[in-house]
């Protein structure tokens, strides 16, 4: 499993750095709150959403993305390293 460790949690946000051993999953889960992604390393994410459907995220270091809530994912490391990003979400 994914390890979150939580950086700032107040109010307004939540950071949170992901750290993935290969292999390793978020597991099931739904966004509550509207987020930014920012990743730490080059790599692939796969991504797993609620109905079984399966896409690759290649992402780039410094890449960031956003999503809105309620997105409802489980989230793999597809890489053959250690993969790293930063998540912060606007509550």
């Amino acid at each position: 499993m994914a390890k979150a460790n939580v950086m700032i949690d107040n109010q307004k946000t939540r950071v949170t750095e992901w750290s993935f051993e290969v292999g390793d999953s978020t597991g099931q889960h739904i966004h509550e709150y509207d987020y930014v992604v920012v990743p730490l390393l080059d790599g692939e994410l796969k991504i797993v959403n609620h109905d079984g459907e399966e896409t690759i995220s290649k992402l780039a270091k410094g890449g960031s993305y956003f999503r809105e809530k309620g997105v409802n994912h489980n989230v793999f490391n597809n890489n053959d390293f250690i993969y790293k990003f930063i998540e912060i979400e606007f509550k």
